[in-house]
């Protein structure tokens, strides 16, 4: 059972997983809301962790960044260790002018300039989504916390110093914000038949020169975490 990039062995993986970039950040939640969080996976310092959210079962484990590491991540969690829900939580950087500093993105759908697609041999351009069951349950979460939060599109990178200068470009398209993975996720999981949604921390805005510390990002936007893992406890 086990892969070469995770050790866990059969059953030691919950049916929904929070998945940060950080494994600092994984090994953060697991330690602060998990209950009897067991460690399940340390290859490559790729911290994975079981435990339970109120009674139900919830694993949590790094990505790594990037959409090459997140599809090997969660393809192996979907088709090896038999994974129906991932919930990424993580960070980016807005290009909205509304999104401010440390507000909450629900990503709807994924655009992406990634090659990541043509794998599928498609006769067109697919639109990465995420499952209304999980974008439907952060809402909720979301709205009963009273969080600062936005629905709508964001833009995967392949790259993170842009010699481009594209996010203008992005921002003209109603995009929400930047990051680097959520693409690669949606499609994994529309390809293996499961679910998978996006749910993202404001660190950065990059047209006012904004930006938390690393330390913030590691230890803090506990509303991101905190919305994603009511998401897992109502779809449990």
């Amino acid at each position: 059972m086990p892969t070469p990039h995770n050790n866990a062995k059969k059953g030691d993986v919950a049916k929904t997983v929070l998945m940060p970039g950080d494994p600092l950040r994984a090994k953060f939640i697991a330690e602060n809301y998990l209950e009897n969080p067991v460690c399940y996976n340390e290859v490559r310092g790729m911290y994975g962790f079981t435990g339970t959210y109120k009674g139900v079962p919830v694993s949590v484990q790094g990505s790594g960044m990037g959409m090459p590491s997140i599809g090997i991540y969660s393809w192996e969690l979907f088709n090896e260790y038999g994974v129906e829900n991932i919930i990424r939580v993580g960070t980016a950087g807005s290009i909205a002018d509304n999104v401010q500093l440390r507000d909450v993105i629900i990503g709807m759908s994924a655009s992406t300039d990634s090659a990541y697609a043509n794998q599928y041999k498609l006769p067109g351009t697919y639109a990465p989504t995420a499952s209304w069951k999980l974008l439907s349950a952060a809402v909720k979460a979301a709205e009963a916390k009273g969080s600062r939060f936005h629905v709508g599109n964001i833009f995967s990178s392949d790259v993170f110093y842009d010699d481009a200068d594209s996010l203008a470009e992005w921002k003209k398209m109603g995009v929400l914000a930047v990051e680097m993975e959520a693409a690669a996720l949606y499609m994994n999981a529309a390809r293996a038949g499961k679910n998978a949604l996006c749910i993202l921390t404001v660190s950065d805005c990059p047209f006012r020169g904004e930006k938390t510390t690393a330390e913030e990002r590691q230890l803090t936007f506990r509303d991101m975490m905190e919305i994603a893992l009511e998401a897992a406890y109502s779809i449990k």
